[in-house]
């Protein structure tokens, strides 16, 4: 188990975080409790790193929800990139990989 840290940057686009370590039931909160604190201009795109998320179980996928939905909430866009394969694999189970527009790394999903 990896302790989740966030760390967050801006792009031209808008706010990137890099999720690292477990997004789960434990972890989760803490992205949920980060997101009101996030400054969206309509137009602009959250972009959520996972290429170090470790693990990421249904409370981290319902945390990439709420991220959504905050960003959708100020009419940004969000945009998840280096989806790891395991978590990807759950995605498309669900089907919110036709949700969240997937990309290779942060700088593509940025638009950088």
């Amino acid at each position: 188990m990896s302790p989740l840290q966030i760390t967050t940057r801006d792009a031209a686009t808008g706010p990137v975080l890099k999720i690292i370590g477990d997004l789960d039931y434990n972890t989760a909160p803490e992205l949920r409790e980060l997101l009101p604190t996030l400054t969206l201009q309509p137009g602009q795109r959250l972009v959520m790193d996972l290429v170090e998320l470790e693990f990421c179980d249904s409370s981290g996928i319902t945390a990439l929800i709420a991220a959504r939905n905050h960003a959708q909430a100020a009419r940004a866009d969000i945009a998840l990139a280096a989806v790891p394969a395991n978590t990807l694999r759950i995605l498309r189970i669900v089907g919110l990989d036709q949700i969240f527009p997937l990309y290779p790394d942060s700088d593509a999903a940025a638009g950088s």
